[in-house]
């Protein structure tokens, strides 16, 4: 697993960890956020699958959005996550890079 963080984490959505559960098939991330409530759900939407990428794997973009973007920043918050994998649109193994705003990205690869 590699993460690059291309800012120092503050006011915006980022990755506190994300990990595979290979019993349950699916992710689970933790959002570190800032706004006036804990109440932020988080949703997951795929990009579409390409050949070969990294290691010569398909590889998805999944963004993870959040439905309270616009609320004020007053607050730290912290969030556990999970993402099913059932509707992932790339054969497996797979590499998948997770996304949120404004750049933070994580990446792992899903085993076959």
């Amino acid at each position: 697993m590699a993460a690059a963080f291309l800012e120092p984490a503050a006011h915006a959505d980022n990755f506190g960890g994300v990990r595979y559960d290979g019993q349950r098939d699916q992710l689970i991330v933790t959002m570190i956020y800032r706004g006036t409530n804990p109440n932020h759900k988080f949703s997951l939407r795929w990009g579409a699958c390409e050949a070969n990428q990294s290691g010569g794997l398909p590889g998805v973009t999944g963004e993870i959005l959040d439905d309270q973007f616009i609320d004020p920043e007053e607050q730290d918050f912290r969030k556990t996550v999970h993402f099913s994998l059932a509707g992932m649109p790339c054969p497996r193994p797979a590499s998948i890079t997770l996304r949120t705003a404004p750049r933070f990205f994580y990446t792992l690869t899903i085993p076959g």
